[in-house]
């Protein structure tokens, strides 16, 4: 078949095309329409070491240098953070200060897998770590600003107090994070250096062991003192007041291109598979005629 018989029989059928179109599309408005919304909790946050007061510099016997103009990777403390957000912690932080699991759990038995599996005995009593964790890596984000070094933070749930929940727990459960392990490293430090002080017995070199040993005590005391060591919280953790996921406008406009590109394709799958139809029913051609009118003798 010819492209120009193609468009024309394109254009013979264009009501059907249209309307096969329309119908697609509302059929995917549809499915747009059975989809539940979200709100979504945001933080805007900005690495700890970008300031001239943050605390991992304090602890750093020398400046700490970037990557590079080129290297926009997070690093140091913050890096750490952006870890801890989605690491197996934080289903176990999610589990024990929210109401997620249960909710998870509730919404998997109004199911009718979940209601045959129960009436044989194969249901799950709770939501396992695995579970939190899948839910984390769709429900949860971390984008960096592409014209400032904040980032922000998201968390999407049908319960608007649960999104605040969630991203208030991840935060303050990443940071802790953060903290335990400087800590941990000041301490460690700190009980070397006494333990060194102790039996050195050069004057001057235990002198120069005090000095130090007082450094690590204010390192106790700056994180001790400062609230953010390793993400500066720029804007607070908020909700918005009315579900925005998914974005219902957007997906009705881009349902249409893709509706009369379906059924374009589905007409043209059509008049292709008519036309061959035709082309099979017609006869043959005589042998004759096939070989010129002249026939060969035995």
């Amino acid at each position: 078949m010819t492209s120009d018989a193609l468009l024309a029989g394109l254009w013979r059928h264009r009501l059907g095309v249209l309307a096969g179109a329309l119908a697609l599309w509302f059929a995917a408005l549809g499915g747009v329409l059975l989809v539940p919304r979200a709100h979504v909790a945001r933080a805007v946050v900005a690495p700890a070491e970008t300031t001239g007061i943050a605390a991992s510099s304090l602890l750093s016997p020398l400046p700490l240098v970037g990557g590079g103009l080129l290297d926009q990777r997070p690093a140091g403390n913050f890096a750490v953070y952006l870890g801890a957000l989605r690491a197996r912690e934080a289903a176990a932080v999610l589990r024990r200060e929210t109401d997620l699991a249960r909710r998870l759990a509730a919404d998997r038995a109004e199911g009718a897998a979940a209601r045959l599996l129960a009436a044989l005995g194969l249901a799950e009593l709770e939501v396992p770590d695995d579970d939190l964790m899948a839910w984390i890596a769709r429900n949860t984000s971390a984008t960096q600003s592409p014209a400032s070094v904040v980032w922000v933070i998201e968390a999407r749930h049908p319960d608007p107090a649960l999104a605040l929940a969630v991203l208030t727990s991840l935060h303050a459960a990443a940071e802790a994070r953060v903290r335990e392990e400087m800590q941990a490293m000041v301490a460690r430090r700190l009980a070397f250096l006494t333990e060194r002080a102790a039996r050195e017995p050069d004057i001057a070199v235990r002198q120069s062991l005090y000095g130090l040993i007082a450094e690590t005590h204010r390192h106790e005391a700056v994180l001790a003192s400062d609230p953010a060591v390793a993400a500066r919280i720029v804007s607070a953790p908020a909700v918005e007041d009315r579900p925005s996921v998914p974005n219902r406008m957007l997906l009705a406009a881009l349902a249409a291109p893709a509706a009369a590109l379906a059924s374009l394709g589905i007409w043209t799958v059509v008049l292709i598979a008519r036309q061959r139809e035709r082309t099979g029913r017609e006869p043959a051609p005589p042998l004759l005629a096939l070989t010129g009118g002249r026939r060969r003798a035995d």
